[in-house]
């Protein structure tokens, strides 16, 4: 058939196209995201062959944003032998997928969701990867014989030796217990390149006797690390000792343990650790975490006025669990440390509003500020905090005191990007007040805010709003009284939406699924939709699954369905969907957006 030229009397697109030098083209397409990229191949054959050219060219990738098959994998990565950065998502690939990413110049690998892949992972990296200078795993790994878990460890050692020039690793074993063999004899074998460390799980006697020296013929190659996170059994006073008499150059140590029950005087942290703590004076990040079964009962505030006087260069602070400390520990951190950036405390039974009086003449560079669970916490913490004008991001989550009031005060605050208010006691009379703000907040989390209705919803987004140009991350779940028309709104005037959580909005249908993902909204310049949760939506009818197909929802990269009624009668339709959208990831098991902290449990 004649092609029909255009009313101008120019080319054709594709003509003006083929017209262009292929290494223009390759340049340009070189630059695009992959998704991008793999859009514009099948337009034309020339389209199709720079492409081809630029995905073999490309330095640095990353697919974690969605899981390929081994298959698609090797479509990417085959030819490419320039790829020195490379993040992955591994919940599809299984052990016949190494040799598809593990390239020789690769400075820079973080392997995620691992759930198919076995120990050899670590010989197959330790051979072939030799450059390797910043290595992350995330493995499923279900091995409970000891004997299992040695060869785990000898893997492991077999990668370090192969690997010399390791300037960070992070290797993570979520569903081991820290007694595991994972980490035996582990720090003999670090490089003397190793600056930054992380492991989890490792019991507190595998991360204390290598270090402090009690093994024969132990390596120095440890006193580089400057950085040390560790998930352990139990954090004691000795482990403490141990890390800070031997690593001299520690700046950002990270703790965080989940004792089976709650620990004896001799086998737990007390303020003699801090005190150990406090002879770090170039120390410029702490996190001591607890799992909120148990507390630090041994810790007050006389630890924290320890530290606070020993590590006055504290930049980034992370305490949870412990239940004895006051408002004067914590307030000892903010205004003896000028130069904390970041606060966080997570379950302080004991933490107030009086901890942040005066904020204004002693906090002027905190930019994050996360109190989580703290229920003793009023609007008027919000009212102090209004006073940092570097702050960026507030997470007051699960401080069911936090009222209208606190909003009024939130709305002030220029700079801010990221606000979460979980849980919060605020009404659509609250939210008003957060309409008329000029922060450029992309990420907001109004979940578990029960009093809030549709009318909220349309105050705070609608067209004329600055939040509603911004927003990028939004969380309404748990609102039983957002329905069809708060979604409609959304749907129109936040054009930057690419993650969306309505989890357990029972008055949300099927009329607000085929507006969020109808083919109009992006061809006007919206956004796609990567993540949507809607996790016991039971307004959903199980006809559902088919407002999925394409062209609808273009990008859509996690889809959250956990009991709904798309489930028990979509399992066949489920499969076909996944056939079609290979990148898209459909989860039924009821987990948070994107499974980041579940995905080790799926079958």
């Amino acid at each position: 058939m004649e092609k029909k030229p255009h009313v101008d009397g120019g080319a054709p697109p594709v003509e003006l196209v083929e017209r262009l030098p292929q290494a223009l083209l390759v340049d340009i397409l070189s630059r695009l995201d992959l998704y991008s990229l793999c859009s514009a191949a099948p337009v034309c054959r020339t389209l199709n062959a720079s492409a081809s050219q630029a995905l073999s060219s490309i330095a640095s990738l990353d697919l974690s944003g969605f899981s390929p098959t081994v298959q698609i994998l090797s479509r990417i990565l085959d030819s490419n032998n320039a790829i020195q950065h490379l993040a992955l998502d591994c919940s599809r690939l299984d052990d016949s997928s190494f040799n598809d990413f593990a390239k020789k110049r690769l400075v820079e690998l973080s392997l995620l969701k691992c759930s198919a892949f076995s120990p050899s992972i670590f010989a197959v990296i330790g051979e072939r990867c030799p450059n390797l200078r910043h290595f992350s795993l995330d493995m499923a790994s279900h091995v409970k014989k000891k004997d299992a878990s040695l060869a785990v460890n000898n893997a492991i050692i077999q990668m370090l030796h192969g690997c010399k020039q390791l300037e960070s690793l992070c290797l993570k074993f979520p569903l081991q217990h820290p007694g595991t063999a994972y980490f035996h004899s582990f720090w003999l074998a670090l490089p003397k390149t190793i600056k930054s460390l992380i492991l989890q799980p490792v019991s507190n006697r595998q991360a204390r006797i290598p270090i402090s020296g009690k093994t024969q013929n132990a390596s120095p190659n440890y006193v580089g690390l400057h950085s040390l996170s560790l998930v352990l059994d139990v954090i004691t006073d000795e482990l403490v000792l141990s890390l800070t008499s031997n690593l001299p150059n520690l700046a950002e140590l990270c703790l965080e343990d989940n004792p089976p029950e709650q620990p004896t005087l001799h086998e737990d942290l007390t303020n003699n650790g801090f005190q150990f703590l406090s002879f770090c004076h170039n120390l410029i990040r702490l996190y001591l975490t607890r799992d909120k079964q148990w507390t630090f009962q041994r810790v007050n505030d006389m630890g924290l006025l320890l530290l606070a006087e020993g590590c006055k260069k504290l930049e980034s602070v992370r305490l949870g669990g412990f239940s004895k400390v006051t408002d004067a520990g914590y307030a000892s951190l903010i205004h003896s440390c000028k130069n904390l950036k970041r606060f966080e405390v997570t379950h302080a039974l004991f933490l107030s509003d009086l901890a942040f009086h005066d904020l204004a003449n002693s906090a002027n560079s905190l930019a994050e500020v996360r109190l989580v669970s703290c229920n003793l916490l009023t609007s008027e913490t919000a009212v102090s905090l209004s006073s940092c004008r570097n702050l960026g991001v507030l997470n007051l989550s699960v401080c069911r005191s936090i009222a209208d009031a606190g909003l009024v005060s939130i709305s002030n605050l220029q700079n801010l990007t990221t606000l979460d208010l979980g849980g919060a006691d605020i009404t659509d009379a609250g939210l008003s007040a957060l309409a008329s703000t000029s922060s450029p907040i992309s990420s907001l989390c109004l979940r578990g805010c029960k009093r809030i209705t549709d009318n909220g919803m349309c105050q705070i987004f609608h067209a004329n709003t600055i939040i509603s140009l911004y927003i990028s991350t939004l969380d309404l779940g748990y609102l039983p009284r957002v329905t069809d028309r708060a979604i409609k709104v959304i749907s129109e005037s936040c054009r930057k939406i690419t993650r969306l959580c309505l989890r357990s909005c029972f008055y949300v249908t099927d009329t607000s699924i085929t507006r969020l993902g109808s083919v109009d909204r992006f061809a006007n310049g919206a956004s796609v939709i990567r993540m949507l949760d809607l996790t016991h939506c039971n307004g959903i009818s199980a006809d559902a699954l088919r407002l999925f197909d394409r062209p609808y929802f273009r990008g859509l990269q996690w889809l959250g369905i956990g009991s709904t009624r798309m489930v028990p009668r979509g399992n066949g339709r489920i499969i076909e969907l996944l056939e079609e959208r290979p990148g898209l990831k459909i989860c039924k098991d009821s987990c948070e957006m994107g499974c980041k902290n579940e995905w080790q449990y799926h079958s």
